[in-house]
Formats: C-alpha cells, structure tokens, sequence
C-alpha cells in the first residue's frame, strides 16, 4: 500500500502543477502581495508553500504575464503582483482550455 500512496502523491502533483499557475493568474486579477495571496488561495482551498509560490511569480512575471512593483504598506516594503494585459489574455485562453478539458474529464469520470 506505500507504494500506491507514493504514486498517487506523485501524480496528485502533476495535477496540481497547471491547475496553480491558472489559480494565481485568475487571483492576480486584482493586485495582491505574496502573503495575501497566499491566503486568498488558502481560502480558496488552494494551498501553496512559500518556496512554490515566490518562485511561480517570479516566472510568471518573467514571461510578462504580471507587472509588479515595490511599495511600503504598514511600514514594510511589500511586492504587489498585478496581471499584464498579456497575463490578461493569457489567463483568457487558459480558462477556454481548462474550461474544455474539465467537461471531458467530467464526462470520462
């Protein structure tokens, strides 16, 4: 039975891998910092570690699909993340397909 468990971990982790990037896209709607994003997701029931999420953004905002800026908020310097119009349209065609891909696994399952 630990053998079935570690596949089904593994593999439950592949499937987690696109369905994060899509949920911090859709939450950068609206501007956010690392920790209240984090939380925002947590509520969400999306939960993510640290060391899953800076990384994320860092790549995301690298492609162009978020803009980001240093501010001071509550006397600490905070990075807020925002989408791009290109994260935007990407986070458009995104839910097209997931939208897609859902209703067949619905229908599969």
């Amino acid at each position: 039975m630990a053998e079935e468990d570690e596949i089904v971990e593994s593999l439950r982790l592949e499937l987690r891998r696109g369905s994060l990037i899509l949920a911090v896209l859709a939450r950068l709607r609206s501007e956010q910092y690392g920790y209240s994003l984090r939380t925002a997701l947590a509520g969400d029931g999306i939960e993510m570690e640290e060391s899953t999420l800076y990384p994320l953004l860092r790549r995301l905002e690298g492609q162009g699909l978020l803009d980001s800026e240093w501010r001071e908020e509550d006397r600490r310097k905070k990075r807020f993340y925002r989408l791009s119009a290109r994260g935007e349209a990407v986070l458009g065609r995104l839910t097209i397909e997931w939208r897609g891909i859902s209703a067949s696994l619905e229908r599969i399952l």
